[in-house]
């Protein structure tokens, strides 16, 4: 993604400056197909190359330049995710390159409770029922995983997170009564508007924005970055970062959150919904 912001960038001052990619491949020591990729955002850029193509596109401004660099040197940073190549699907590795840097996360989820608020428990059994030739060690990294996302709420800064949850996400028994009643206990815990805000849709709502099915959308402090709409299907995700869809998924997030119960009232329902499976327990 970073890679995608920084390329783009690159494409627009070349454009600006009336320069064709032949003399821009010809100042690195390139081809042209070397300029296509590196503004396609598919091959990083080095220091050298950054510079060198500023020069021919004659910028001046320190901060733009700045920027470009500090993207270049992170568009070929590892994420702590790195050591897990060997079992993450590469669009699911983008999802958490996008997550990791996001000032800002809104996610709305219909069927389950979304991986960065799971427990342990809910985690195993969700992966346990998607992959069910996984190995128990592969389990145990993907749970790993999983965990390790929710660092982020760690963090000195972390990103302001809202989440929208279809009622039948605490209906749905995942795991028994016991790691559901956990589960939803640890919702209530990690709810602190408006740094991490949860809201559920009861059913009596009807319906609702998100029949669709659950997305995610990204937003960045760095008027650079482009905003993000994450939308997950059986083989992989697809991300979108034109403006008409991505304002239309804000919209109905809006209308989401409208339909939704305010976070006291969510609390209510899924504390009531914990005791109901604590005393199946």
């Amino acid at each position: 993604m970073r890679r995608r912001k920084l390329g783009g960038e690159l494409k627009r001052l070349r454009e600006a400056a009336g320069v064709k990619m032949e003399e821009a491949a010809e100042r690195i020591g390139g081809d042209k197909s070397k300029i296509s990729r590196q503004e396609n955002g598919r091959q990083g850029v080095s220091k050298l190359e950054i510079e060198a193509l500023l020069t021919l596109y004659r910028v001046e401004d320190q901060k733009l330049k700045t920027a470009l660099a500090t993207l270049a040197r992170e568009g070929r940073r590892k994420g702590w995710w790195a050591q897990h190549n060997d079992i993450l699907q590469e669009p699911f590795q983008e999802r958490l390159a996008i997550e990791s840097d996001a000032a800002r996360i809104h996610a709305f989820q219909p069927l389950l409770v979304p991986g960065i608020l799971q427990t342990i428990e809910y985690a195993t059994e969700t992966i346990h029922s998607v992959d069910k030739k996984a190995s128990e060690e592969e389990v145990q990294q993907l749970v790993s995983v999983r965990m390790n996302r929710q660092e982020i709420f760690k963090r000195d800064n972390p990103p302001q997170y809202v989440c929208v949850l279809d009622e039948a996400v605490l209906r749905r028994e995942v795991g028994g009564p016991r790691v559901m009643a956990a589960q939803l206990q640890k919702l209530i815990e990690v709810n602190n508007p408006p740094k991490l805000t949860i809201q559920v849709i009861p059913f009596g709502q009807g319906w609702h924005a998100g029949l669709d099915g659950p997305f995610s959308l990204y937003a960045y402090p760095d008027p650079m970055d482009l905003d993000v709409v994450n939308l997950d299907y059986l083989d992989g995700a697809l991300y979108l970062e034109e403006n008409g869809p991505v304002e239309r998924y804000k919209l109905a997030f809006d209308e989401l959150r409208a339909s939704a119960l305010p976070s006291r009232q969510s609390m209510d329902l899924i504390s009531q919904t914990a005791r109901d499976f604590q005393k199946r327990t």
